[in-house]
């Protein structure tokens, strides 16, 4: 029989069952207040139903929005517990991603993906090797406006990888997925917790990371879209080299040279044409916006000229749906980007009066004093904050509901054991995308790659861990040095 409900019964249990234990069952720890200790239960049930799956994460969100109105954790009035619970819906942040998803439709739509990860294996993919960086600069240019890192791997670039391997008869039903199809499929993957990595606007949760860390520092330290790229950028192109060349030497392609591919590129941009108004448009309309963000004219001309990484995004889409090429059809259509703001908007919510309540105060001070104890120094202490938090992953199928669930507390336990701010706030944010390497459920763009077939589980799970391993160092050797030089520790 159809199951009517709009739930899972099994996980939403589990849930329900673990938000009542906390609630009724564990004595309320000294330090804490009741109402912070009730909004804990609630969130711990609300991540629990997200890794269970129990609803869509949109529908849970709608749940947790009810729960913190009708009980009034937040306020005693009615009216005020209302607005708390929807307070998040104002926040510039969660609209700079749902927008700039929207912005991202026009990539897909006019076709320009495709064509950037075409014109690259053209000019590069006369060997494997080659082809694989043409995936992942593929994924690099296309990360500062395609927050979904799903659609940029999963959506744009693993068709164009899938019709490359294709092309050497590399297939996962005729058993010759070794031949080029399982590297390329690594490398499609494993480009995309660096891009991740390397922009606010290059994977949903990054916004979440940005006001996670103003909030633990009272807005001491606030990460503009140009500072995080700045900061990034170096590590971030030196995990992009290492990468392909990484997975070379674990999974090797029996296939090396590959004359074919860069031709078979130039049949497909061939058979595009040439570029139609609506991808030049997209391309003027990607160039303006990087620029902005980038904060040029403010550089250029003056503070005067400075715009709000927000309001850029919000000129990006109303120039789309000007100039036709985006309808609002198409944003209406936009399920993805509705969703992310209606989740974002209640996840930030919780996150935010935990912090308000002092929950995370007491959490991070009772990490604190747990690390304290082993005379680590600020450096071991925290590096097994950052392993902890990081390698934790293999628990979640959400980078967003990890990031709420942890990362506030341990990042304030960081600074409380002696941690530079900016250092640390730099390491945590690398460190919540580099997570997404570890499984084939790790995020949305994992299930799409590894669904494909191209490796056994084991062989992802491997490539995963070592890729882990080498993005982190990356960002914490060459990133710490590079951010000391520009002065942020």
């Amino acid at each position: 029989m159809e199951n009517k409900l709009g739930f899972k019964p099994i996980p939403a249990a589990i849930a329900v069952v673990l938000a009542l234990l906390i609630w009724f069952a564990i004595p309320v720890p000294e330090g804490v207040t009741p109402q912070a200790w009730h909004l804990l239960a609630m969130f711990i049930g609300v991540i629990a139903a997200i890794i269970g799956k129990a609803m869509p994460i949109g529908a849970l969100s709608i749940v947790a929005i009810m729960l913190v109105a009708v009980t009034g954790v937040t306020s005693d009035n009615p009216g005020s517990a209302i607005q708390d619970a929807l307070s998040s819906f104002s926040s510039s942040l969660i609209w700079l991603i749902g927008i700039s998803i929207m912005i991202s439709r026009g990539i897909l739509k006019t076709g320009l993906g495709a064509r950037i990860g075409y014109l690259f294996i053209s000019l590069f993919g006369k060997k494997t090797l080659g082809i694989g960086y043409s995936l992942a600069l593929s994924e690099l240019i296309l990360a500062p406006v395609t927050p979904s890192n799903t659609a940029r791997g999963g959506g744009i670039i693993h068709p164009v990888m899938k019709a490359i391997a294709s092309s050497y008869d590399s297939d996962p039903e005729k058993g010759t997925q070794g031949r080029i199809g399982r590297y390329l499929a690594l490398v499609n993957y494993h480009s995309n917790p660096i891009t991740s990595a390397m922009f606010i606007t290059a994977t949903a949760p990054n916004p979440l990371v940005v006001d996670i860390v103003a909030k633990a520092t009272n807005s001491n330290i606030h990460l503009s879209w140009g500072t995080w790229a700045l900061a990034m950028l170096l590590p971030g192109l030196a995990a992009i080299f290492l990468m392909p060349l990484v997975l070379y030497f674990i999974y090797p392609p029996e296939i090396k040279e590959t004359p074919n591919a860069a031709q078979f590129a130039k049949e497909r941009l061939s058979e595009l044409g040439s570029m139609n108004r609506g991808e030049k448009i997209m391309l003027g309309i990607f160039a303006l916006l990087l620029i902005l963000w980038a904060g040029i004219p403010a550089m250029l001309l003056g503070d005067g000229w400075r715009v709000d990484a927000t309001t850029t995004a919000f000129i990006g889409l109303a120039l789309l749906l000007l100039s036709g090429v985006l309808s609002w059809d198409d944003i209406l259509k936009e399920k993805s980007a509705w969703d992310t703001i209606t989740w974002f908007a209640a996840l930030v919510m919780m996150a935010t009066f935990l912090n308000k309540l002092g929950l995370i105060t007491w959490f991070s001070g009772v990490l604190e004093s747990n690390i304290q104890q082993l005379g680590l120094g600020w450096v071991g202490a925290s590096t097994l904050l950052l392993l902890a938090y990081m390698y934790a992953h293999y628990m979640f199928a959400s980078t967003t509901a990890h990031i709420t669930a942890m990362m506030g507390a341990f990042y304030t336990a960081g600074i409380a054991l002696g941690a530079p701010p900016m250092l640390f706030a730099l390491i945590m944010a690398a460190a919540s995308s580099i997570m997404m390497t570890l499984t084939h459920y790790a995020t949305g763009t994992s299930p799409v790659i590894f669904g494909s077939g191209y490796t056994t589980l084991g062989e992802w799970w491997k490539a995963g861990f070592v890729m882990s391993v080498v993005d982190l160092l990356i960002f914490i050797f060459i990133g710490g040095v590079w951010w000391k030089v520009l002065g942020y520790w």
